[in-house]
């Protein structure tokens, strides 16, 4: 098969672009910081990509959307879900994974993915900041540090310092408290990173531990929200190298792959992987509102000895 194929994962701080070629390989990508869902950030996302991969708007074959913002990709052939997107495109960079752990800028995903990198179960957490990228965000101004710095601040906190309420909400006093009574800058951050590994460890509880387990999202670029997960679960966790664009890339290989089927395009915003039934036990009703959250940390969370953390 030949030609190029594009995937666009519009989410809800950036936009991520990947180009597969004829043969499934990953040929350029590209990702966008924004504000919000943002149409200028997408186009620039798309931009990017074709031209690393040498090629203009009108040499692609076939574009799949995926993400918050994918009815307002243009040119899209088809639409599929996030859960499809970031399973297909986490099992070709991790062949063998049964675990997706993603962690996105507004939400949380625990895949189980079965031994040909289809979805076999998912949980899903959009209604609660806590343990999402904003939350990273909102520790980061807190603490007054960059964004990039906040891992390495986080592994050198030491162990004893345990909160016992992190509403994402309120985080931000929680933490502004913390420093008033003069505990140290590190100590908060680890403490508030082991918060959010129980937070989700509780989402992985609702679909159960697999093991390989990959950690995608942009927050899985923050060594010390990784080696945390990977405690909390008590497995080790893996990386990709590019673990931002899982979920564009699995839009590029799904378009790829469409192109080569008779059956007819799904509706006009209408998603693909809905017309089938590609999640038998899918937990509709994963996550939770703030309506009667008792903001504590997720439960007690037993952290043992330390886990290896491979990245591949």
């Amino acid at each position: 098969m030949t030609g190029h194929y594009l995937g666009v994962d519009l989410g809800s701080t950036t936009a991520k672009a990947a180009v597969v070629d004829g043969r499934g390989d990953l040929v350029a990508t590209s990702v966008v910081q924004m504000g919000a869902v943002s149409r200028q950030g997408m186009q620039k996302a798309i931009d990017l990509a074709l031209a690393e991969a040498g090629i203009a708007e009108g040499d692609v074959s076939g574009t799949v959307s995926t993400g918050y913002g994918r009815k307002l990709v243009p040119g899209t052939h088809r639409m599929f879900t996030e859960i499809t997107c970031h399973a297909r495109g986490t099992a070709a960079m991790c062949p063998g994974v049964r675990l997706v752990v993603d962690i996105g800028g507004q939400d949380s995903k625990a895949i189980v993915v079965d031994e040909s990198g289809l979805v076999d179960d998912f949980a899903m957490n959009d209604r609660c900041a806590s343990g999402t990228g904003r939350f990273y965000e909102v520790l980061a101004r807190a603490l007054e540090c960059d964004i990039e710095t906040l891992g390495g601040l986080a592994l050198r906190g030491s162990p004893d310092l345990e909160v016992s309420g992190m509403c994402a909400t309120f985080a931000e006093t929680e933490i502004v408290s913390m420093l008033a009574q003069g505990l140290p800058t590190p100590d908060i951050a680890a403490s508030v990173h082991r918060a959010i590994a129980g937070r989700t460890l509780a989402l992985v509880a609702q679909v159960g531990r697999r093991a390989p387990v990959v950690m995608t999202g942009g927050v899985a670029q923050n060594p010390a929200a990784v080696r945390f997960l990977a405690r909390a679960l008590g497995l080790e966790v893996q990386v990709p190298a590019h673990p931002q664009i899982t979920g564009a890339y699995g839009a590029a290989l799904l378009a790829l792959e469409s192109s080569g089927r008779t059956t007819p395009p799904a509706p006009p915003g209408h998603d693909a992987d809905t017309d089938v039934q590609l999640f038998p036990h899918a937990h509709s009703g994963a996550g939770h509102s703030c309506a009667g959250c008792d903001g504590t940390a997720g439960g007690a969370v037993h952290l043992g000895a330390s886990i290896a953390v491979r990245r591949g």
